[in-house]
């Protein structure tokens, strides 16, 4: 029952109960002896506590309110253990009564006053009812293996099954078509596919174009009472981690034909814009700050995300403003430093088929595990056209430590810089908040990789290289 509910929620009819100031949902548990419940509910992924309420004299949990609830799928949950089962709360009707066992809270559940949930639980109890048998003829037809004199009659009652519960749920969407129940029917419906023609590579990859573009069509993307349900989060996060191509520029893609689907006033828009924008705020992933800056340039710099108060989107904005500059495909940003003896040196001055810039701190215990990998990358490396733009971090009376830390990292090969009093102002521009950070460069100086460990220089190196000779040669990729 827990395992089946978590995966299947239901959206509120609209019925023609007069919609009240306040909530007083009343509860009753058969064999729960314990004095107090919670009330729950779905937000996105996670779960929420919402109220509490303690036993009264004749048996009942009520839990009240003056303000009404967000209408969604709502969890009554059983204290020590946390066995829950599932209610559906609608805007217009916040006032009924659910009454049940604690072993057997789906199948005793009785409803009173609330059309929406006798509608979730009958469509419980009828599936649960179907279950059995379906799940007799599956193992039979497994047991028949390829005897198709055993199997075909067995495929057939089960058809007839699978025909049935259609048939149900086509006649509950069309009497109930606002019903979360309806909905998440609907949403649960597999994509009827067109005919593919091809090889099976190009079939495989016409079908999973066909998903993508028919992913949301039974889904309605603008309804704001799913995003307090699991179902929606589900189905969008694996739209976007799993159909998605893993690259910052379709995921973009992927997140635009998502959001606007939604309501740019509505619930559903307001959580996934921020989900998204702090997940990839957070990403550890190589180039997906990409997708972080264009969702703040493409939402927040227009004005649609309105819930955002002044001091946050200043902060958003700057944070996007810094990290633009500095994404994979741009030109690094141009920094004058000093050498040992005072020479100035610009990053842009250096000629070379690839610079690697690594800023590092000689008190920086992760420069110190780097510097090793450092010293063995620029051995492999130089003679294939490398070049190390050492960039120590210290500031006025402790650059001398730069000097000394050198000869004692063995560093000396590499072009080291530093700049004494920051007047490059590199640590703002490249975002450098710890170290070490390593960028790598093309001869233009775009920005070909970073966010990467000294550790993992030289095999990204290698297929940077790689890549760069195929580009130039096309027969060595096919190996002519």
């Amino acid at each position: 029952m827990k395992q089946f509910l978590l995966t299947t929620v239901f959206f509120l009819t609209i019925f023609t109960l007069q919609a009240t100031d306040g909530y007083k949902i009343k509860v009753k548990i058969k064999g729960f002896e314990k004095d107090t419940i919670y009330l729950g509910y779905h937000y996105g992924e996670k779960q929420y506590l919402r109220d509490t309420t303690a036993k009264n004299a004749q048996g009942w949990f009520v839990f009240e309110g003056e303000k009404l609830l967000e209408p969604g799928m709502y969890l009554i949950v059983m204290p020590p253990d946390n066995k829950f089962f599932e209610i559906l709360v609608n805007t217009d009707n916040q006032e009924f009564e659910v009454e049940t066992s604690y072993d057997k809270p789906a199948d005793e559940m009785k409803v009173k006053n609330s059309q929406d949930n006798q509608i979730f639980y009958d469509y419980l109890h009828f599936i649960a009812s179907k279950r059995p048998e379906a799940e007799d003829l599956k193992k039979k037809i497994d047991e028949a293996g390829e005897d198709a004199a055993k199997k075909e009659p067995l495929e057939k009652k089960l058809e007839s099954i699978n025909d049935e519960v259609k048939n149900y749920q086509q006649n509950l969407l069309k009497k109930y078509p606002a019903s979360l129940t309806g909905a998440i029917i609907k949403g649960t419906f597999g994509l009827e596919y067109p005919e593919f023609k091809g090889t099976e590579e190009e079939i495989n990859l016409q079908k999973w174009r066909y998903t993508v573009d028919h992913y949301f069509d039974n889904i309605d993307l603008r309804d704001d009472r799913l995003v307090r349900t699991s179902f929606l989060f589900q189905r969008i996060d694996y739209f976007v981690n799993k159909l998605t191509v893993q690259h910052p520029d379709s995921i973009n893609r992927g997140l635009d034909y998502i959001l606007e689907k939604m309501d740019p006033k509505g619930e559903n828009f307001k959580f996934y814009l921020v989900h998204f924008l702090n997940t990839f705020a957070k990403s550890n992933i190589a180039g997906m700050d990409a997708v972080y800056v264009h969702l703040v340039k493409k939402y927040y710099e227009k004005g649609l995300a309105t819930w955002t108060d002044e001091e946050t989107m200043k902060k958003i904005l700057d944070n996007a403003n810094t990290l633009e500059p500095l994404l994979i495909g741009k030109i690094a940003p141009n920094i004058q430093m000093q050498k040992q003896d005072g020479t100035k040196l610009s990053l842009h001055d250096i000629q070379s088929p690839y610079t690697v810039m690594f800023f590092w701190d000689p008190e920086c215990g992760h420069c110190k595990k780097a510097a090793p990998f450092m010293v063995e990358f620029d051995k492999k490396f130089k003679s294939k056209g490398v070049t190390i733009f050492s960039i120590c971090t210290e500031f006025t009376e402790d650059v001398p430590k730069c000097w000394e830390s050198i000869k004692e990292k063995e560093f000396t090969d590499f072009i080291n810089v530093v700049d004494p009093y920051h007047r490059s102002k590199y640590k703002t521009i490249y975002d450098i908040k710890s170290t070490p950070q390593i960028y790598i460069l093309d001869s233009k100086k775009e920005i070909l990789m970073k966010k990467i460990g000294a550790e993992q220089l030289g095999e990204v190196m290698d297929q940077i290289i790689k890549m760069g000779e195929e580009k130039k040669d096309p027969n060595k990729s096919s190996g002519k």
